[in-house]
């Protein structure tokens, strides 16, 4: 079985992670200082070469002012 980092439904909740950063237009910096990790961290997740964790997840979903269940509800939607 393949990592995760390089399977479809990781780089897609990726895709919807940055979707809803750059509907905010804030930066990886700001974001990362709201979950207090650092750009570097950020840039690491959206350009796919760091997967983030559910608790890693819930905390940019939350920094983001989008509810976890309902992006990860779409996620599993589009990957059925």
């Amino acid at each position: 079985m393949p990592s995760s980092i390089f399977d479809s439904a990781h780089r897609r909740l990726v895709e919807l992670l940055k979707q809803a950063r750059d509907e905010l237009d804030i930066t990886q910096a700001v974001l990362g200082g709201r979950v207090g990790k650092s750009q570097s961290f950020i840039s690491m997740v959206e350009r796919h070469q760091r997967r983030i964790d559910v608790i890693e997840f819930v905390a940019l979903c939350r920094a983001l002012g989008k509810d976890p269940t309902s992006v990860f509800s779409l996620l599993i939607s589009e990957t059925d």
